[in-house]
């Protein structure tokens, strides 16, 4: 570990100049003077006088240097039964004639585009034609309903929308038009035009004059050269589940996120150009944008998109034959697929079938994961098999193993030490630092790194109020857990309502809006329970009103269809319980964490401010719990 403690060392005694220096690892317009203006922002800004272009350090550079013949994506769908590579050339030339297109129809610098789709190329072509433009993109993840579409419409208030005609599920095809139409017709901003791109599994109706067939204003579009931005100018809007149940956007800026995203492909991952990297995850989430797209382009590399499932499509040894086709160097994935391989392949023998010799790392972030689960994966790949934990907001790891300076030995259940420009500490209720090995809340010293977000689409106070107000003088990651005594971290949970399903965050708040609109429902409580394939899982108590004479089973059956339409299969929920009542505190608050608690059937302490004990015992037979 001594050259991870040099290494860190050095950032602490320059953190200044250790990030200038990374910054000379891009094409810039104009080089900052000034790495950071503690003046600007709630906390301050990263590379304030620079200029750059993402889409350029992305493309151009590469292909300006003789590499425009290497291949940058690599498009795996075992959905339609298609595998596509394009060369970085290639990729430059798609995104041009799109920027084009786009700029032709008004579309510049600063104005916001919605892209929602599935996991094809035209994703990402998407995604760096508005980066090419200095237009502000905000993805959406394709399983989001009509109303969770339309609540990011109306925040964002896009000047265009691109959007496929349908998804694509092991035994279905997802139409997503209709959710598109009826998600414009529900929000009180309307786009200027949408691109929607043609599948031939769903062929979509276009309505004349607002949506465009988007093959066909690529294959128009005049190539449009990049246009600068300064660092601080937002590169893109993230949507996150608030505690609200209204969406948070999460900005990221060009420069900073540039800058952070180019160092860690070494840093922490181990890779260099030409090197093959497959992250399976999705375009609509953070790790889909970070190391899916972007990474992978600024830093030279060939990415892997994938369209598919890791078990189903068409068994658990797909992940296998995708790194062994494509001659994967570093697989990046959620402990969730891990779960799911391992439970239909205990003992790997669909893995054995395909040649992993060129794999050299597992990483693994969404969640933490289970040590069990870590554990097989090391013993069948044989390979090191590295926790990381960041978060949307931050938009790159926060802790890790560093390929570039040694791997620590495996410690099961932690995600790693601090990157550099990350100080992390656990806090207790006073915002002071526990001595090390206790838990308490998770939290950074300000300021964060470049790459993490600045501030919230149109709330900066919101963004004080959620991340820097609970304790002052650092961001509060709403994780809790604990640091060792040799700097490792250990996540341990969440502190507020948002759940990690599948390594997706999802608000129980908002699923509870959902409950409470039934008829039925007087009043509800969501709650992440334990779940061996997913990590969490929400699951919904709810007390009916006073003389509904429904049948349970109907009415749960009715709430799972409910929350499935206003949010979406993503949030996977599928339990819900009638009770009697919910436990209370004699201020009304509900006890949600002793409700999980008895759900996971974890050992617990009546609170002494609860209403009536007895009410624990009620909610411990009904969800099949012997009294604690």
């Amino acid at each position: 570990m001594s050259s991870y403690e040099d290494r860190y060392a050095e950032w602490r005694r320059d953190p200044l100049g250790w990030w200038l220096d990374a910054a000379r690892g891009l094409d810039w317009s104009r080089f900052p003077t000034q790495a950071f203006d503690a003046a600007q922002g709630p906390y301050g800004r990263w590379f304030p006088d620079g200029a750059l272009n993402t889409c350029h350090n992305a493309l151009d550079r590469h292909v300006q240097a003789g590499h425009g013949a290497r291949t940058a994506l690599i498009w795996d769908s075992p959905m339609t039964g298609r595998v596509q590579r394009f060369t970085y050339a290639e990729m430059l030339g798609r995104v041009e004639r799109l920027a084009g297109a786009l700029a032709a129809r008004g579309v510049g610098k600063g104005d916001r585009v919605i892209i929602y789709m599935p996991m094809v190329p035209e994703a990402a072509v998407a995604m760096l034609a508005c980066a090419r433009l200095g237009a502000i993109h905000s993805v959406v993840f394709g399983g989001f309903a009509a109303a969770e579409l339309a609540a990011r419409i109306a925040d964002a208030t896009p000047k265009a929308i691109i959007a496929a005609s349908c998804g694509l599920e092991p035994g279905r095809v997802v139409a997503y038009k209709p959710l598109l139409d009826a998600a414009i017709g529900m929000s009180p901003h309307k786009p200027d035009f949408c691109l929607i791109l043609q599948r031939e599994q769903a062929v979509a109706s276009l309505e004349p004059g607002r949506d465009f067939d988007f093959a066909e204003e690529e294959a128009n579009g005049a190539s449009h050269p990049c246009v600068d931005v300064a660092a601080t100018d937002p590169l893109y809007i993230l949507y996150t589940s608030g505690t609200t149940g209204k969406p948070k956007g999460i900005v990221r800026d060009n420069g900073g996120h540039a800058v952070a995203l180019h160092r860690s492909i070494s840093l922490i991952y181990g890779l260099k150009p030409g090197d093959v990297m497959w992250t399976a995850s999705d375009v609509g989430w953070v790790v889909g944008h970070s190391y899916i797209v972007y990474a992978p382009l600024l830093a030279g590399i060939t990415s892997v998109m994938f369209e598919g499932k890791p078990v189903g499509t068409p068994d658990a040894g797909t992940f296998w034959r995708v790194c062994a086709e494509h001659g994967v160097k570093l697989l990046f994935t959620a402990p969730t697929a891990l779960r799911a391989i391992r439970k239909e392949d205990p003992q790997g023998a669909l893995m054995a079938k395909h040649d992993l010799s060129l794999l050299e790392a597992l990483y693994l972030a969404g969640e933490r994961c289970d040590p069990p689960t870590a554990l097989w994966a090391a013993e069948t790949l044989r390979v090191p098999v590295v926790d990381h934990w960041w978060q949307t907001e931050t938009g790159w790891p926060i802790t890790a193993g560093f390929r570039e300076w040694g791997l620590f030995a495996p410690r099961p259940g932690s995600g790693g030490r601090a990157a550099p420009g990350y100080d992390v500490v656990a806090l207790g209720e006073d915002g002071h630092e526990v001595p090390r090995g206790q838990q308490g809340a998770l939290a950074i010293r300000l300021p964060l790194p470049p790459g993490c977000a600045p501030t919230l689409w149109q709330a900066e106070d919101r963004y004080r109020q959620a991340y820097l107000s609970t304790f002052s003088g650092f961001y509060d990651t709403s994780d809790a857990g604990m640091v060792d005594e040799e700097g490792f971290v250990w996540v341990m949970g969440r502190t507020d309502d948002i759940i990690n399903v599948a390594g997706h965050r999802l608000s129980t708040g908002a699923m509870e809006e959902v409950l409470a609109s039934h008829p039925d429902v007087a009043e509800c409580a969501v709650v992440g329970m334990a779940d061996s394939l997913k990590g969490q899982a929400p699951l919904g108590l709810v007390v009916l009103k006073a003389g509904a004479a429904r049948d349970e089973a109907q009415v749960a059956k009715e709430l799972v269809a409910l929350v499935r339409e206003r949010i979406g299969p993503v949030a996977a929920f599928k339990d819900a319980r009638v009770v009697h009542r919910l436990p209370k505190t004699r201020s009304g608050k509900i006890l949600r964490a002793t409700i999980r608690k008895i759900a996971d059937g974890e050992d617990y302490a009546v609170p002494p401010t609860i209403d009536d004990p007895m009410i624990l015992e009620e909610i411990g037979a009904a969800l099949g719990r012997a009294p604690a």
